[in-house]
């Protein structure tokens, strides 16, 4: 690789606010040290992942875990460097030295704040949320944790297996296998972990939906238009589509309108016409127009 390359790539990096971006990186690494050594390692939570994996092999070959964690990251960094390149891999390489670091200096927090078997399972919520708004953070800079997901980005550059499968895939065995190694309450508190933790990534990632998105069709189309436009003192917008049965077009409403008119919106239009057809979806952000 040249000197120009390099260049690109820092200047690149630059534009997409380098310092800003890798201060979240370093917070959120340390946080979820704090709730490995606090939650996972000590409750032996196998929930994925290469936490997941240092766990099964310190029970298995009593690996240190941050030893075991560095090993891998690294390895699996190096193979991505070659696979996918310098910037697809540059906050996995950050990643693989820091998260190990803080994995480390925290290993002892257990001794100072001791979290007993009997609270499992809110355990599990708690590292859930944790873990949700890590991943979440991490994921909304643009930037890697490195470990099990740059092997599903490895797997797809080079075989084309798409990430969600491989990440599905990997991260169900090392779950199956936590529970082989640490029984089934583990298992079921490694799955209600995940569960919090996609929820709360789509949360951090997009937010709280404040509006509702209708798509409205209906054989009544003055009523409903002078409902939206007149009553919720709404814009709408109302486009034409042909039906693929009989190639009639017919014409739907497009509106977003705020959450708590939801039940309010969906009565009225079910009053005004009990045939009508419609869509109702989250609305994560409105841009122009006029909502109320």
């Amino acid at each position: 690789m040249n000197r120009n390359n390099i260049k690109k790539i820092f200047k690149e990096l630059k534009k997409e606010r380098f310092f800003y971006n890798y201060s979240v990186l370093i917070v959120t690494l340390f946080v979820a040290a704090i709730n490995y050594n606090l939650f996972l390692r000590p409750l032996k939570i196998v929930a994925g992942g290469t936490n997941g994996l240092s766990i099964i092999f310190e029970k298995i070959f009593s690996i240190e875990p941050s030893i075991f964690i560095f090993i891998f990251s690294f390895v699996v960094l190096v193979v991505g460097f070659f696979t996918l390149g310098i910037k697809a891999t540059s906050s996995a390489l950050a990643a693989a030295f820091i998260y190990p670091l803080f994995v480390n200096v925290t290993e002892n927090l257990d001794y100072f704040v001791s979290i007993g078997r009997e609270h499992i399972i809110i355990s599990a919520i708690f590292s859930g949320i944790i873990t949700g708004w890590v991943s979440g953070l991490i994921c909304k800079v643009n930037l890697s944790q490195g470990g099990i997901i740059l092997i599903d980005q490895i797997l797809y550059e080079k075989f084309r297996i798409s990430i969600s499968k491989s990440n599905f895939i990997i991260n169900f065995i090392i779950v199956i296998a936590g529970g082989y190694y640490f029984g089934i309450t583990n298992l079921l508190c490694a799955v209600i972990l995940l569960f919090i933790n996609s929820l709360v990534i789509d949360k951090v990632m997009l937010g709280v939906s404040d509006n509702k998105f209708f798509y409205i069709m209906t054989s009544k189309e003055e009523e409903v238009k002078n409902f939206i436009l007149n009553d919720l003192k709404n814009g709408v917008t109302i486009f034409n589509v042909k039906s693929g049965r009989d190639d009639d077009e017919k014409s739907i409403f497009m509106v977003s309108v705020a959450n708590e008119l939801y039940y309010k919106v969906t009565k009225k239009i079910k009053t005004i016409d009990n045939k009508a057809f419609f869509i109702v979806t989250d609305s994560y952000e409105v841009i122009g127009g006029h909502n109320n």
